[in-house]
C-alpha cells in the first residue's frame, strides 16, 4: 500500500528531526475567503498538517473561542459543501495534508458513504471524528478505517494505559493526545505532568503522536515538541484571527513554526 500524504509527511518530519505543526481552521469563519486566505498561508508557512474544523452547533469538545467561531461560521452560511469547496480549492496549490475535525452529525446528515467519498474526492486526507470514541460503534468505525481517510483517535489524559495502546494501534495517520480535560482553548499555562504523559504516549504508539488542547504560544510548543510528534494549535490561532486577521493568525503560526523548528525533536523511541 502507498503511504498516504500524512505518513509521508510524519516520516519526513522523522527523518529532519523535527515535531510538526498542526495548525486547525475553522471553516468558513468568520468569512470564506478568510478561510481560504488562511489555509493557502497555512500551506505555504509549512504547516506539516491542517485540521480543518467542520462547523457545528453544539461543538461538545469545544471551549468558548471555538464555538463561537462554529456559530459565527454557521450564521453567514457555511456548510459541508463550503468546507469542501475550500479544500479543493487549496488542492490545487498544495499538497499539504488535511484533516476534517467534526462531529458525526454531519456525517450522518450526508450520509456516511456519501460523506467519505466527497471528503476524500476534494482533497481530505483523514478524519477526526471529536464524539466517536473506541467501540463506541465498531460498524462505523469500521467503515471509517477502511475508507480512503485516515481515521484519527482522540486520547485522553484519563484513558488507561491498556486503552492507550487499543486507541493508538487502532489509530490512522497518527493520533491525537488531548492535553488536558475539559474542551479546547488557550491556557496560560501547560500541566507539569504532560511532557510525561505524552512520552509514556509515545512510548506505546505505532503511529505518531500529536499534542493539542490548550497550547498556545511558542513557548508552550517548545515545551511539549520534546515529547511527541506534532503540536496542535487551535483555539489561540482563532483568537489572534479576532484580533488581527489573516495577517495576525499568520503572524502566530510563524512564531510556532519557527519555535518547533527550533527546538527539534527528541528520538522517542530506541
Amino acid at each position: 500500500m502507498v503511504p498516504g500524504r500524512i505518513a509521508r509527511r510524519f516520516a519526513g518530519l522523522a527523518a529532519e528531526g523535527r515535531a510538526g505543526f498542526i495548525p486547525f481552521v475553522t471553516a468558513g469563519y468568520p468569512t470564506p475567503d478568510h478561510t481560504r486566505d488562511l489555509l493557502a498561508g497555512l500551506a505555504e508557512l509549512g504547516a506539516d498538517v491542517i485540521e480543518l474544523g467542520i462547523p457545528f452547533s453544539d461543538p461538545m469538545a469545544d471551549g468558548p473561542t471555538i464555538q463561537r467561531s462554529s456559530q459565527g461560521a454557521l450564521e453567514g452560511g457555511t456548510r459541508v459543501d463550503d468546507v469542501f469547496a475550500a479544500l479543493a480549492e487549496l488542492r490545487r496549490t498544495s499538497e499539504v495534508p488535511v484533516v476534517l475535525f467534526s462531529y458525526l452529525n454531519p456525517v450522518y446528515a450526508r450520509g456516511v458513504g456519501t460523506f467519505v467519498s466527497e471528503a476524500a474526492e476534494a482533497g481530505a486526507d483523514g478524519i477526526l471524528p471529536t464524539d466517536l470514541p473506541l467501540g463506541a460503534d465498531p460498524a462505523l468505525e469500521a467503515r471509517l478505517t477502511e475508507s480512503p481517510l485516515d481515521f484519527v483517535r482522540l486520547i485522553a489524559p484519563t484513558t488507561s494505559a491498556d486503552r492507550v495502546r487499543e486507541i493508538a494501534r487502532a489509530s490512522q495517520g497518527f493520533v491525537y493526545y488531548v492535553a488536558r480535560t475539559g474542551v479546547t482553548g488557550a491556557r496560560a499555562e501547560l500541566r507539569g505532568e504532560l511532557a510525561a504523559e505524552a512520552g509514556a504516549v509515545c512510548a506505546v504508539s505505532p503511529v505518531p503522536v500529536a499534542v493539542g488542547f490548550g497550547v498556545s504560544t511558542p513557548g508552550h510548543a517548545r515545551a511539549v515538541a520534546a515529547a511527541c510528534d506534532a503540536v496542535a494549535v487551535g483555539s489561540a490561532l482563532v483568537d489572534r484571527l479576532d484580533g488581527g486577521g489573516v495577517a495576525g493568525a499568520l503572524a502566530l503560526a510563524g512564531e510556532l513554526r519557527a519555535a518547533l523548528d527550533e527546538a527539534g525533536r527528541s528520538a522517542r523511541r530506541g
